[in-house]
């Protein structure tokens, strides 16, 4: 239980466009509804498509809305080399959880720079960090009925971690509150999808 001399810390990041700052405010707004105290941190990098986002929530008990280094209790990264450069917030105890689907910079081509594969990241994560978990988020985006509920399968793996503070039930009450509700039912899929992979694994 959280209280005022502790906090649950939440990194979340990826790219423009994935539905990252949507996903902070449905986390916040669960977390105010549940009578917990949160704060969330300025975006860092660019918030238009294609651009690096982070976001940094706080819930409970702290002292500034940056989350130290290696204080994180749960990174959730919408690409897997934005899971990598999120590891300076990472312990061995921090649940990793990102969506194995690349998107590969452009920028990548024009410096003679390889993309590391997704294998090659996620057997580094095992190596290093007790709990790390690889999600086939755009499948399963696709599968609950469009790309655009990738942000929900990777919310809703988060919350299926035991030491997740928050309920599924306000999880998806703050989902419908912040979503336009002719795709509610398709984020509740996609909810549940990545919710049932990581209680699976």
């Amino acid at each position: 239980m959280l209280n005022k001399e502790n906090s649950y810390n939440v990194y979340i990041c990826g790219v423009g466009g994935q539905g990252i700052i949507k996903t902070s405010v449905i986390i916040g707004e669960a977390a105010m509804n549940e009578g917990y105290d949160v704060v969330m941190s300025e975006i860092h990098g660019m918030s238009q498509r294609g651009g690096v986002v982070s976001t940094e929530l706080r819930i409970g008990g702290y002292k500034s809305s940056i989350i130290e280094k290696f204080k994180s209790d749960i990174i959730l990264a919408f690409e897997p080399s934005e899971a990598v450069r999120a590891l300076d917030k990472a312990n061995k105890n921090t649940k990793i959880i990102f969506n194995t689907s690349p998107i590969i910079p452009s920028t990548l081509n024009q410096f003679n720079q390889v993309y590391p594969s997704v294998n090659s990241i996620t057997e580094s994560l095992n190596e290093n960090y007790d709990s790390v978990y690889p999600v086939e988020g755009e499948k399963l985006a696709i599968e609950s009925g469009s790309i655009l509920s990738l942000n929900m399968v990777l919310l809703g793996a988060a919350i299926a971690n035991d030491t997740f503070p928050l309920s599924k039930k306000s999880i998806i009450e703050s989902m419908k509150n912040n979503l336009n509700s002719k795709f509610h039912n398709m984020n509740l899929n996609a909810i549940e999808k990545g919710y049932n992979i990581v209680k699976s694994s």
